[in-house]
């Protein structure tokens, strides 16, 4: 008997409708709170809950919930402290832990590796923590408010970024690299001050054990410790011990992340994960797919592992929590009016607002103007400016450093939590201002790389690999020694095969001399076979034999090829295969490329993964759009 499908009931297709209508509604919230600024408006929400709730006729809760003791023990060994104590001692020291697993990484392979690229962010930082504490100092009244001075150091990252995002420029990238490159620098700055200055008296033995550990930290890697547990029940001790000894946790939290090293995919780990992983696909059982597992893990190394699952904790979990624990300040009975007679809050609010704005630009101005380095490509004074003013944002850190430098004074850390509060809102406020001014008197709209290709694809000149009349066009900017580039070769025909003669595929040179020694003659080598119509053939010998590439086994490839070996010899050592070369790199460096592979989807450069499913997402996305060739002379 055949079943007929019943209809549904109006009960179940109202369900239906409420549950798409929740998730179409549910999207964009997904969406915020995936950026920078989704995090950062989570962490004024717990702001105005900390204040509405002190300020409440419930406000007794809010201070005895902070108050209330909370203990954990293991046999005889117990920790006990308040609520408050465990936000700001345990908690931050996860979010400093965080910070110092983002500053290894950038100093290891990020954008501080080259001391060329921290000469500017680095005399930025100097000015941004200078110039603050000196105002600050100027114009806090008598030695008790003077203790207070590290307050105005430090800035909070979090909500700097995302105020970047809502009032800074459309694209910010490269302003963003050049503001946390000077993050980096005051946040271990501001965590060796609540180390030394403000932490108690010492206690050597578990301080010495502490360094111990420290060691022993920094040379797990070496004995080839890919787990992260490992490193974790470290550091978990690290901060136990550095507790006991009287030093703020913020000390093993930062010191931490910045003993676990960062480095990049090797060719060997990522090679032997997609064998792995080929395996799997072909016997999908349990054990072999752990094994794969565990050869994707290896590959990656513990401090970006570490970084992927803290960082949402840290951003949505720790940073909240801690201004929901620390914003509320009761304002009722004088005491704002109080704090806003005060000079403590005054000198919070200059040194914050008006000391980094001068220090931090003012750092870079010196440093440009005497030549000792150059601000990132895309990055103008005016962007300078309006991210130094949004630097005033202190929040976390000067906040953490009030509580610690007024404990015993809650008057003066009332005056301190408005300044602090006051500076964030008036940091904001002056960083929209002079971005639109900068905009307004004709400096640069973006603070990003260029996005599109300088020169259109010409067929005369250019590696065209396809019909040259295609409508979806994908140009590579690719180096012949780099393995990434290599692996690259196989998603380009996959997606030759996707789609057919819609497809053309533009191969560009930029060979990286400096990691890779013989990709210019590889390239140069390409172009001589490209005279004689064989470029193809050339560049995949080339790829699948990257660690031979000699001056004589390139004339090994041009012989198997059956090329003109006296054209291809006088090719190869001609100003014009150099040239043909070199014009591509300009074209690279041009179009915003700063390394390989790099893709441009039609004429746009592609951002993220760059696997074949990725890429014929976006060939797609720009194909219903109308605009995926790229144009052609």
């Amino acid at each position: 008997m055949k079943l007929l499908p019943r209809k549904k009931s109006a009960e179940s297709q109202s369900r239906s409708s409420r549950g798409e209508l929740a998730a179409q509604l549910a999207a964009p919230v997904r969406r915020f709170l995936a950026t920078e600024a989704g995090s950062s408006g989570l962490m004024l929400l717990a702001v105005a809950a900390a204040l509405i709730w002190a300020n409440s006729p419930w406000s007794e809760s809010y201070f005895s919930l902070w108050h209330t003791e909370a203990s954990v023990a293991v046999g005889d060994t117990e920790l006990a402290m308040d609520l408050g104590h465990w936000v700001n001692d345990g908690l931050m020291a996860l979010f400093f832990f965080v910070i110092g697993l983002e500053v290894r990484y950038e100093l290891s392979v990020g954008s501080l590796n080259d001391r060329r690229r921290i000469m500017i962010p680095g005399l930025a930082g100097i000015g941004g923590m200078l110039v603050p504490v000196a105002l600050y100092l100027l114009i806090a009244p008598g030695s008790e408010a003077a203790d207070g001075w590290g307050i105005v150091i430090g800035t909070d990252t979090a909500f700097l970024l995302g105020a970047l995002a809502v009032v800074g420029p459309r694209f910010v990238t490269q302003l963003r690299i050049f503001l946390l490159a000077i993050t980096v620098i005051d946040d271990i700055v501001a965590v060796t001050v609540i180390g030394v200055v403000y932490s108690g008296s010492i206690q050597v033995p578990e301080l010495v054990v502490a360094l111990v550990l420290g060691a022993v930290l920094s040379s797990l890697s070496r004995f080839d410790v890919w787990r992260a547990v490992p490193y974790v029940l470290t550091v978990l001790v690290m901060w136990y011990l550095t507790l006991n000894a009287g030093l703020h946790a913020s000390i093993a939290g930062m010191l931490g992340g910045l003993l676990i090293p960062a480095r990049e995919p090797s060719r060997e780990g990522v090679e032997q994960a997609a064998r792995l992983f080929r395996a799997f696909r072909q016997s999908p059982r349990a054990d072999v797919g752990l094994t794969a597992r565990k050869g994707l893990q290896k590959a990656v190394s513990v401090n970006e592992r570490l970084q992927m699952y803290l960082h949402p904790w840290s951003s949505y979990v720790v940073v909240p929590v801690f201004a929901l624990a620390n914003a509320g300040v009761d304002l009722r009975g004088g005491v704002l009016t109080d704090a806003l007679g005060s000079a403590l809050t005054w000198a919070v609010v200059v040194g914050l607002v008006a000391g980094k704005l001068i220090g931090i630009w003012g750092g870079a101005r010196f440093g440009t103007r005497f030549g000792l380095g150059e601000l990132p490509g895309g990055v103008g004074q005016g962007h300078v400016l309006g991210g130094a003013a949004l630097s005033g944002i202190g929040f976390t850190v000067s906040l953490l450093i009030a509580g610690l430098a007024f404990d015993d004074e809650p008057e003066l850390l009332a005056r301190a939590t408005v300044g602090v509060l006051l500076a964030a809102v008036i940091a904001v406020l002056v960083g929209w201002l002079v971005f639109r001014l900068s905009t307004m008197l004709g400096g640069k709209q973006d603070a990003d790389l260029p996005r599109y290709l300088d020169r259109l694809v010409d067929p005369e000149t250019d590696h065209i690999l396809g019909p040259v009349d295609a409508p979806l066009t994908l140009v590579e900017y690719g180096d012949f020694e780099c393995p990434f580039c290599a692996r690259a070769t196989g998603v380009t025909k996959e997606l030759r095969n996707r789609f057919g003669d819609r497809f053309r595929y533009v191969f560009r040179h930029l060979p990286l001399p400096d990691v890779h020694p013989h990709a210019e003659l590889a390239a140069r080598a390409a172009v001589a076979a490209d005279a004689q119509g064989r470029f193809w053939d050339m560049h995949d010998l080339l790829y699948r034999h990257q660690s031979e590439m000699e001056y004589e086994d390139t004339v090994v490839y041009a012989i198997d090829l059956g090329l003109d070996m006296e054209r291809f010899l006088r090719d190869i050592e001609s100003d014009w295969a150099a040239e043909r070369v070199r014009r591509d790199a300009r074209s690279a460096e041009a179009s915003g490329v700063q390394g390989a592979p790099t893709f441009f989807i039609g004429n746009r450069r592609h951002t993220g993964p760059y696997d074949a499913e990725s890429l014929a997402r976006e060939l797609e996305q720009l194909e219903s759009e109308g605009s995926g060739a790229t144009p052609t002379k």
